[in-house]
């Protein structure tokens, strides 16, 4: 095979080029070529800028790749250990990074800062056991982080702190016994994430105290199931909230809620934890849960109620617009009839009706950070005349019920301390009975009668007469007084055997025998 090489010929006037000059566009045309700058590896499946190296028992990424590659898979391999040198190169364009399926047991500093602009990292099905500060800190525009299946039981606060545009965080599948409330509060908080899975770990309980600071937009995409939850009355309220707003996170995964009722019985079965009859939780229980944390809101008809927007985008610059129940946008400075929103967000209702109740969602964007957030608060609307009247009936009840039991008391004691006591004034009024007679008979018989029978003494029947004293100037005033003998007789009557009724002592008195005047 014989090659020629034809001369070309030389324009008049054109300068002929010698051989350094051939010999640098040479290079140049090697330099451009794809093979210079990075060829596909055998190893490797190569497709523009598209780079799949799974399951070929790689411990480190091939340094002849295409270098403005935009997704790279690494996959079942067994590369161990992440640090500074394990891309020797730098893929400036790599925007997708797959490192699932292989023997990773730690993250160096530093080993993400030759692909600075990655946006979506698998480390899924590894065999980390713990994520450290710092860890991604290099990954300023990362927005999704898998690391479901691995071994993980330790989040550092501050793990996740320098991903400001981190917006779904894959955790399920570890042994985490705490929820991670560092990403929603505090210093390294994630503004912008709105996914986090953390479902089948060993969470037993979840920080209700501090899920009133969440975020609306973020609580929709809390993913809790698969967790051995301790049954609770507080955590059935947050489910069945989330329930009834028609989050994806309970809806689509509501068999998969379940609780234990004590934590230390790992051989119990668990119990489905949104059955309605299952832990007993009254009405009232759920309701005052979210009452104090502004998520229900109790209106009257007819009463004016004001709804403030709890929004965490920030203070300053922050415009806020409400959406009713009916979709009906509802904001400041708008004449929308019985609504109004001011510019700090409160929704106030005039004269609430029971049209007017439903879910309410307050959006605030923050013009500074570019933040939006969306908040839910349930407003319920009932009839207070209705309710006022049935707690009058209830009042007039126990109060008339009270007021016969006072009144009954006092009978009692009117009864046992006020009346007379029977056996003494009975005997008083016996003694005035005797006297009153005495005095009877002796005006109406002056003096005693030799000639009563004999018959009539053999009845038992006295009479004692008695007579007014014929000296009456001894101060007797006109008083009936007996003579010495017949007080005697008297005093004889009435200490006798026989015990005579009232009835019996008139008889004696007003006898039928006739009375003997004396001459």
């Amino acid at each position: 095979m014989s090659l020629r090489l034809h001369t070309l010929p030389t324009l008049p006037g054109a300068v002929r080029p010698g051989c350094r000059e051939l010999l640098c566009v040479l290079v140049i045309a090697v330099m451009v070529s794809p093979g210079a700058a990075g060829m596909c590896p055998t190893a490797c499946i190569c497709a523009t800028d598209i780079v799949s190296c799974t399951n070929k028992n790689l411990s480190r990424v091939p340094g002849n790749l295409f270098r403005l590659i935009k997704r790279l898979d690494l996959s079942y391999n067994r590369i161990g250990l992440l640090d500074a040198d394990w891309v020797p190169v730098s893929f400036v364009k790599l925007s997708t990074l797959i490192v699932r399926h292989n023997n990773i047991t730690s993250i160096s500093t530093g080993s993400f800062s030759t692909t600075p602009n990655l946006k979506c990292l698998d480390l899924s099905s590894n065999r980390l056991k713990s994520v450290k500060s710092a860890t991604f800190q290099e990954l300023k525009v990362l927005e999704v982080l898998l690391l479901y299946n691995n071994h993980i039981s330790y989040l550092d606060p501050a793990a996740f702190g320098g991903l400001p545009h981190l917006q779904k965080l894959y955790l399920s599948g570890n042994l985490l016994t705490q929820f991670p409330m560092d990403l929603y509060v505090g210093r390294f908080r994630l503004a912008d994430l709105t996914f986090l899975d953390v479902s089948y770990n060993r969470i037993p309980s979840i920080p209700m105290h501090h899920i009133n600071l969440v975020p609306g937009k973020q609580l929709r995409g809390i993913y809790l199931h698969g967790n051995p939850f301790v049954c609770d009355c507080s955590l059935y309220s947050l489910l069945i909230f989330w329930y009834r707003r028609h989050f994806s996170s309970v809806m689509d995964f509501k068999n998969d809620y379940t609780c234990r009722l004590r934590p230390d019985s790992r051989h119990s079965h668990p119990m489905s934890l949104l059955q309605d009859s299952f832990l007993n939780c009254s009405e009232s229980v759920i309701n005052s849960s979210f009452h104090a944390l502004g998520f229900i809101h109790q209106a009257q008809v007819g009463e004016r109620l004001v709804v403030h927007c709890d929004g965490k985008a920030g203070n300053g610059n922050t415009d806020f617009i409400w959406v009713g129940p009916d979709n009906r946008l509802l904001e400041p400075d708008k004449d929308t009839g019985n609504f109004r929103v001011f510019y700090n967000g409160s929704l106030v209702i005039e004269s609430p009706g029971f049209e007017d109740a439903g879910v309410y969602s307050c959006i605030a964007m923050n013009r500074q950070r570019l933040l939006n957030e969306t908040v839910d608060i349930m407003i319920n609307v009932s009839n207070f005349t209705i309710n006022r009247s049935h707690a009058h009936e209830a009042f007039n009840t126990a109060f008339t019920t009270l007021a016969a039991c006072v009144a009954s008391i006092v009978l009692v004691l009117l009864y046992l301390y006020l009346t007379p006591c029977p056996c003494k004034c009975k005997s008083k009024r016996q003694k005035d009975v005797l006297n009153q007679s005495s005095a009877h008979s002796s005006i109406l018989s002056p003096g005693p009668s030799g000639d009563a029978s004999a018959d009539e003494r053999r009845a038992g029947k006295r009479v004692v007469f008695l007579e007014p004293l014929k000296d009456t100037a001894a101060g007797q005033n006109g008083k009936v007084k007996l003579f010495p003998s017949e007080t005697v007789i008297a005093e004889g009557i009435l200490k006798s055997t026989r015990v005579k009724s009232d009835s019996d002592s008139v008889n004696s008195v007003f006898s039928d025998t006739p009375f003997v005047a004396s001459a």
